[in-house]
């Protein structure tokens, strides 16, 4: 069993977010073992906003079954940080600018101007 949750922070504090997780589900294991008679173990995935991991990253994604490609990880949470980040500019330049009537092409341009400036950072 899986439980995924978004954790998203700057680039420090990594072992201690780690530590952190696996001492907040350890409850949750305990129940599932004994309510399912099924071996459990917490499984720590924290991606930083700006794709940034831990040193034992790798280690515990290698626990998951499938197959994981790190650099892909990394992107979907760049990406994630990308949309709240536009969504944040465009509701802020939408509260300034509300008078406008070329509003939906200065939406556009925005959101493509905020994109790439969040990618290329």
């Amino acid at each position: 069993m899986y439980v995924n949750r978004l954790c998203n922070f700057g680039r420090h504090k990594y072992d201690l977010k780690e530590a952190e997780k696996i001492l907040k589900y350890k409850d949750l294991t305990t129940e599932i073992q004994r309510m399912w008679n099924v071996k459990t173990k917490v499984i720590p995935v924290i991606i930083g906003a700006t794709g940034t991991i831990s040193k034992s990253f790798r280690k515990y994604v290698s626990n998951i079954p499938g197959k994981h490609e790190v650099k892909l990880l990394q992107k979907t949470a760049i990406l994630g940080t990308t949309h709240m980040l536009r969504k944040l500019l465009m509701e802020k330049y939408n509260r300034f600018n509300t008078g406008n009537n070329d509003i939906s092409i200065m939406n556009s341009n925005n959101r493509i101007l905020a994109t790439l400036y969040s990618i290329r950072t």
